[in-house]
């Protein structure tokens, strides 16, 4: 098996209790997630299984988009219902402009601290482990995007709101930061992811339909469909190439390369992902800012099972081996 799986994560479950049922349902001990869902969250958890666990890296890093509940008028030390509770306040007479004003505050490029009960380290040891011994604890902020956080309805103390975000982005703190400005507090009451990427919650499975290698099996999403990323296709020819993890030049493309630098998806004539490689523009024509040579370095390569074992000596795959190995 070799490919992503769209999971709708139920509430009361961590991640990886969804990836251990899944290695059950499947017998296979190479499956991992590609983005934590705190265990009261729901929604869309993307699996790696088989050869595309190496995809993993490329599908954490991809925006997401969340729905949720703001709840005014609490504060917890965990930033949502399930920690304790730290102060209860009225919650003023707001309007929906209100409401909309302070998210707009949160949007763009900003600085925001992770909540006090989380996973990020200080010191080498989880924040949360050092709040649950009683410690004071302030995890620095750090940078993060929020694409768009949007008001989708108001009903006193409860605003339903949605968030485009990048990775690393806690949903649990704007809503503890948005409570602070109104000076009222607020929390994380409920949350559910709905996309990742490309991905949408519509095309998830529960987990009552993965209950077997065969249902999984006709839920896998091909390696070649999993990423948002430009691609290239090579020439037939070029497939063994890409094997030995040889250098792709433009003569092997049957296309321009849309990219002069960054990652790419490697295809082949058919729409099979090959490899994953890192883009070098080499050379200009006058005038032109589009490179008249590109090399592309297979780095991530998925059909290095079809290298000879002893390549011919002095041939263009044995000299893209030597150079590109390390890649896999």
């Amino acid at each position: 098996m070799n490919g992503i799986l769209l999971v709708d994560k139920p509430a009361g479950l961590t991640s990886h209790d969804v990836v251990n049922r899944l290695r059950r349902a499947t017998g296979m001990r190479r499956i991992g997630h590609t983005g934590t869902l705190d265990p009261a969250a729901t929604g869309l958890l993307i699996l790696c299984i088989g050869p595309a666990t190496r995809l993993s890296e490329f599908l954490t890093g991809l925006e997401k988009t969340y729905e949720g509940t703001l709840r005014f008028g609490l504060t917890t030390d965990s930033y949502d219902l399930d920690g304790k509770v730290l102060t209860e306040s009225p919650v003023p007479d707001l309007d929906d402009q209100a409401i909309r004003e302070v998210f707009a505050s949160f949007t763009g490029d900003i600085m925001q601290a992770p909540p006090p009960v989380s996973a990020v380290k200080i010191d080498g040891e989880r924040s949360y482990k050092r709040a649950r011994r009683g410690e004071e604890v302030k995890p620095e902020p750090r940078p993060v995007t929020v694409l768009d956080f949007e008001l989708l309805s108001w009903n006193n103390p409860d605003a339903i709101f949605r968030v485009q975000c990048t990775r690393g982005t806690y949903a649990r703190s704007l809503c503890h930061d948005a409570g602070q400005q109104l000076g009222c507090g607020g929390v994380l009451a409920t949350l559910r992811r709905t996309a990742v990427g490309k991905h949408r919650i519509e095309d998830a499975a529960t987990l009552e339909e993965l209950a077997d290698r065969d249902s999984v099996a006709a839920r896998l999403v091909p390696i070649g469909d999993a990423l948002d990323m430009p691609s290239v296709t090579v020439n037939r020819g070029a497939r063994q190439l890409i094997a030995t993890g040889g250098h792709i030049t433009s003569p092997d493309l049957r296309s321009p390369c849309p990219l002069t630098s960054g990652w790419v998806q490697i295809k082949d004539e058919d729409g099979d992902l090959l490899a994953l490689g890192e883009v070098q523009g080499v050379g200009h024509k006058p005038d032109s800012a589009a490179p008249a040579f590109v090399q592309i370095m297979p780095k991530r390569v998925f059909c290095a099972d079809e290298a000879p074992r002893h390549p011919a000596r002095g041939g263009r795959p044995q000299h893209g081996m030597r150079r590109g190995a390390h890649g896999r």
